[in-house]
């Protein structure tokens, strides 16, 4: 199984038109199975298209271009978190071209307001590959210092809403560094959390932010915030960085994570459990 997860940074990128076409080329030629999307944007006054979702929503935009280039079998999901610079409604969504069993979105701020910026929300599906329902979620949360919104409350909410019922992944901007100890990382490996990335048989560096980003201001080192996680220990066959300039083109203020994965067909379901 081949997966994907990147924070967008949609609508605010130069030639953002052009680097949308770059990650649907890509995803044609990865074929990957579920991608978990962050910052997932669309104009608060774009015209509704149906749900929610409006004409100008980065996934239905990307998904237009998959179908320009013969790309026709990807689901999208997607859920509005909060506002971002009152002009756009910012939401976090999965694309899976699997049957869509079940989906799920819900809080894990403490806020549930739209328009306060630091409100977190998650979106979940389940599918099945090779006679195995699994189920994946789109997280972009917050940081581990944080008066208003403390980062151990939004994943104790995580890990209490995420369907404990077979093999799950976490994908997303977690927004907090691989590299510092006893924080927000080791917070959630602590809680029988697995990264796919030490897990992997063959994998790079893992950076996923290089230099100075919004949330991040004042930083000066390479980050590894950017993480694929399942509740289950797997077989990983790789874990690699995308959109870096060493793997694609760069389309975004994060870089990517791809991991390929072994899932055991539904007669070695019980090993998961």
């Amino acid at each position: 199984m081949k997966l994907l997860t990147l924070n967008c940074h949609s609508w605010h990128e130069e030639n953002q038109h052009d680097k949308i076409r770059h990650l649907a080329e890509t995803i044609k030629e990865k074929d990957y199975d579920v991608i978990a999307l962050q910052e997932v944007n669309q104009s608060i006054h774009a015209e509704l298209l149906y749900g929610d979702i409006k004409k100008d929503n980065f996934g239905i935009i990307l998904l237009q271009e998959l179908e320009k280039i013969g790309i026709k079998d990807y689901l999208l999901v997607w859920s509005f978190s909060h506002l971002v610079y009152g002009i756009y409604e910012e939401g976090v969504a999965i694309l899976t071209k699997h049957p869509i069993l079940a989906e799920d979105a819900f809080f894990v701020s403490q806020s549930t307001d739209n328009t306060y910026w630091k409100t977190r929300k998650i979106v979940g599906v389940q599918i099945h590959y090779q006679g195995v329902p699994i189920s994946f979620y789109s997280c972009h949360m917050g940081w581990w210092i944080d008066e208003d919104e403390p980062f151990k409350q939004q994943a104790d909410r995580l890990l209490q809403q995420i369907n404990k019922d077979g093999l799950a992944f976490l994908m997303g901007d977690f927004n907090n560094s691989a590299s510092l100890s006893q924080e927000g990382y080791d917070y959630l490996i602590g809680q029988e959390l697995h990264d796919t990335y030490e897990l992997a048989e063959h994998k790079d560096h893992g950076t996923t932010v290089e230099g100075k980003i919004t949330g991040w201001n004042d930083n000066k080192e390479d980050l590894r915030i950017d993480l694929i996680l399942a509740n289950s220990p797997i077989n990983v066959q790789s874990s690699r960085v995308i959109f870096n300039n060493r793997n694609k083109s760069v389309i975004s203020d994060h870089f990517g994570v791809e991991a390929k994965v072994v899932i055991p067909r539904a007669s070695s379901r019980e090993s998961l459990q």
